[in-house]
């Protein structure tokens, strides 16, 4: 039997997903099915009932319907209903539609392992507060670190994001003008959307230093226009490919009940971004 499972966003014609998740089923020695859909606001319910019907197992859920998939499952994990986004439905055999957010423990697996930097006890900052960066926030204050600081061009939504998970551990937020006059963190995540000619988020340069780190959760073949920023500055930097492999290691353990080894795949995947 071959277990079915698809992408869905829009646009998704992109999506490396596919070939990640075939590539844990060679390693695993699981047959598997892993498809591309693409679905509209208006049609993405559908589109998940109709995969379901079909006799799928799961599916992936992408830009820009995270949120509205949180309103279609019939039950959310607690740190999904609470981020307020779902990334991974488990379709199960009594027919619920379970959703589960795998995009936060996959960020801090990637640096934690694949980097090999802990986060602990570290000063983290995080640019963006839309629904990417609030399904990091959890597991990112999770690990502990000696700061946590939001901030975003709209300071209120920093603000209203900080307050969701302010028992959490220690955490601010503001705008960018804001940072002025920091010292410059550890880590630096940047979950804002690209804009169509690319483009950063305008942050001062004495946020960060040749020690930091610039984490861009967006996966490009090409460095991105933050990560030439923060590259110029003498920080180390990556884009969000290992994120994505790593979510999707929790997401394929979640419907195959299996851990890939993350490590093998990505000379694939560097092979053909390059």
């Amino acid at each position: 039997m071959i277990n079915r499972y698809t992408v869905i966003g829009q646009p998704i014609a992109h999506s490396l997903s596919p070939v990640v998740h075939h590539l844990f089923g060679d390693l695993t020695q699981r047959k598997i099915n892993y498809t591309r859909t693409e679905a509209t606001p208006e049609t993405f319910e559908q589109v998940v009932r109709d995969f379901q019907a079909s006799g799928a197992k799961g599916c992936n859920v992408t830009a820009p319907f995270k949120e509205l998939a949180v309103k279609v499952c019939d039950r959310v994990a607690p740190h999904a209903l609470r981020a307020g986004s779902v990334n991974t439905i488990h379709m199960q055999r009594d027919g619920a539609l379970v959703g589960h957010s795998t995009d936060g423990p996959g960020l801090v697996a990637d640096i934690q392992t694949n980097h090999r930097l802990e986060l602990q006890a570290k000063r983290i900052l995080l640019l963006g507060a839309g629904g990417a960066a609030r399904g990091v926030v959890e597991p990112l204050l999770a690990t502990q670190p000696a700061s946590f600081h939001i901030a975003n061009r709209t300071a209120s939504k920093a603000a209203a994001l900080a307050d969701m998970f302010g028992a959490d551990g220690a955490i601010t937020a503001g705008g960018y003008d804001e940072l002025a006059g920091e010292n410059a963190f550890d880590i630096i995540i940047n979950a804002t959307t690209p804009s169509a000619d690319g483009g950063r988020p305008l942050v001062p340069d004495t946020v960060i230093s040749e020690q930091s780190l610039a984490y861009d959760m967006t996966y490009s073949s090409r460095d991105t226009d933050f990560m030439q920023w923060s590259t110029a500055l003498g920080a180390s930097s990556c884009n969000g490919l290992g994120m994505l492999v790593e979510q999707a290691a929790e997401s394929f353990f979640i419907w195959e009940g299996v851990r890939p080894k993350t490590r093998l795949v990505f000379p694939r995947l560097n092979e053909m971004l390059s």
